[in-house]
C-alpha cells in the first residue's frame, strides 16, 4: 500500500538560517531546505574527522616534526646538564671509584678479592688484632658492609678472630695464613691498577692529586 503523508496542520515554511521539513495542505508535498547552517556542520564535522586521524597517527607511533627551536633547546638543555655533571665532585668521585673498581678487578682477577676486601686485609695486616668497630674508623667501610666483608673473609679461611683481651664483647681480628697468601697474590693487580689510574696525570701532579684526596678524606671523617 503506498504511503500518504498527510499534514494536520499547516508547518511553518523554511526561513534563512533553519533546515527542515515544510508540507502544504493542498498537496502534501515535502521540500527540504538547506542553509549556510548545514555547511558550517558538515565543516565542523570535517575538522574532527581529521584532529582524529592525527590522534590516531600519533598512537601509531608516528611524530611531528622538531621545529629548529625546539631542536636547538634540547641542545642546550643537553649540554647544561653535562656541563653541571662535569663540575659535581659527588659525580666525578664515584665515577673515577667506579673506574678504580673496574680496574682493580680486572687486574687483580685471579685473587677473587674486591677492592674493600684487600683493603681490610691490608688494614689487618698492617695492625693485627683489630676490632671491627677499629676497621669501620680505619677503612671507612660503614658497619653492615664491613660485618658482610668480615663473614665473607671467614668463610674463605682468609682471617680468623678471638675474644678481645680489652673488652670481652670485641672480637680481635688477625690473617690466616691463607690470608697471608691472597693478600701477597692481590697486590700486584692492586699496583697495576694504581698505576693505570695514575698514569692519566702529568708525573709533577700524581702525588699532589693524592694529597688533594687524603685532605678531602681526612677532613670528612671529622
Amino acid at each position: 500500500m503506498p504511503l500518504i503523508l498527510q499534514a494536520a496542520a499547516p508547518i511553518p515554511i523554511f526561513r534563512p538560517g533553519q533546515w527542515g521539513f515544510a508540507f502544504t495542505r493542498d498537496n502534501a508535498k515535502m521540500s527540504m531546505g538547506i542553509d549556510c547552517n548545514l555547511r558550517f556542520t558538515t565543516n565542523c564535522l570535517q575538522f574532527a574527522l581529521n584532529c582524529k586521524k592525527k590522534s590516531s597517527y600519533r598512537r601509531m607511533g608516528q611524530r611531528r616534526a622538531v621545529t629548529p627551536c625546539e631542536e636547538r633547546r634540547s641542545v642546550r638543555m643537553g649540554a647544561k646538564n653535562s656541563n653541571q655533571l662535569e663540575r659535581s665532585a659527588t659525580h666525578l668521585i664515584h665515577r673515577a671509584g667506579q673506574r678504580a673498581t673496574d680496574i682493580f678487578q680486572a687486574e687483580a682477577r685471579d685473587s677473587g678479592l674486591t677492592p674493600r676486601q684487600f683493603a681490610v686485609l691490608m688494614t689487618i695486616a698492617d695492625e693485627e688484632g683489630l676490632t671491627q668497630t677499629d676497621l669501620v674508623d680505619r677503612t671507612g667501610i660503614d658497619r653492615s658492609t664491613l660485618a658482610d666483608i668480615v663473614a665473607r673473609l671467614l668463610a674463605r679461611g682468609l682471617i680468623h678472630r678471638k675474644r678481645a683481651k680489652e673488652d670481652g664483647r670485641a672480637y680481635a681480628i688477625k690473617l690466616t695464613s691463607q690470608g697471608w697468601k691472597g693478600l701477597r697474590d692481590a697486590e700486584p693487580g692492586a699496583a697495576a691498577t694504581d698505576l693505570r689510574l695514575l698514569a692519566v696525570l702529568p708525573p709533577a701532579k700524581r702525588q699532589e692529586f693524592l694529597d688533594i684526596l687524603n685532605t678531602i678524606v681526612t677532613a670528612m671523617n671529622k
